[in-house]
């Protein structure tokens, strides 16, 4: 399934500024793995535009964790203009990126961007958080805990060692995740996770992911 199929073609054009202007940034900073850019399209496009199908209708705030090259923060601000999106990025070099991609992409919401620590920025309140290629599971809910709403929906990009992040994971949080097979690397999921609770008593129960 190709999750840019039914896109519009003007929404394409900003999704191809966008790499046009990651490869010229590229030179500068490293904003992607540099083994990744011959195929950005796929690699990082095609792998961020997947969690937009699995953003809840309900929806009326989307907060990107470490939004670094604009995955997939940038790419969902693109296809979700009616979605404010907050990009929350420390570094003020990727940070400058950001600014200017927005800008060149034309976005007709421009994304909020917050140049801070993810665990000193304003807390978000935002009903879907994501992340991708950032930290492990359990940092992640750490540092959701502070920009989610209460019945917020993380979507997280993660690789073939998922399964071990989640076991590791269960013992501080209460979750129940589900493990979205990705359309772009076999090994890969998006972890999808609705409400949660710290659970320092769960140690010994660590129940499995679910994957479909």
């Amino acid at each position: 399934m190709d999750p840019l199929a039914d896109v519009s073609r003007e929404t394409l054009h900003r999704l191809e500024i966008l790499v046009e202007t990651l490869t010229r940034w590229q030179k500068a900073i490293n904003l992607v793995g540099r083994n990744t850019l011959d195929g950005a399209w796929k690699r990082h496009v095609v792998d961020s535009a997947q969690v937009v199908s699995l953003i809840p209708a309900h929806a009326t705030s989307l907060a990107d964790l470490g939004s670094g090259g604009g995955f997939p923060g940038l790419v969902i601000a693109a296809m979700r203009p009616d979605l404010p999106v907050t990009l929350i990025e420390s570094d003020a070099r990727k940070a400058a990126f950001l600014g200017e991609a927005g800008r060149k992409m034309g976005l007709e919401r421009p994304p909020t961007l917050v140049v801070k620590r993810i665990e000193m920025a304003p807390p978000a309140g935002a009903d879907v958080i994501t992340a991708r290629a950032l930290a492990p599971l359990d940092q992640l809910l750490a540092w959701s805990d502070r920009h989610r709403t209460e019945n917020a929906t993380c979507l997280f990009h993660k690789g073939k060692g998922w399964q071990a992040e989640v076991d590791e994971a269960k013992k501080k949080w209460d979750f129940s995740p589900d493990a979205i097979a990705s359309v772009t690397d076999r090994d890969a999921v998006i972890l999808r996770i609705g409400p949660y609770t710290g659970a320092p008593d769960l140690r010994d129960r660590q129940p499995e992911g679910r994957r479909r």
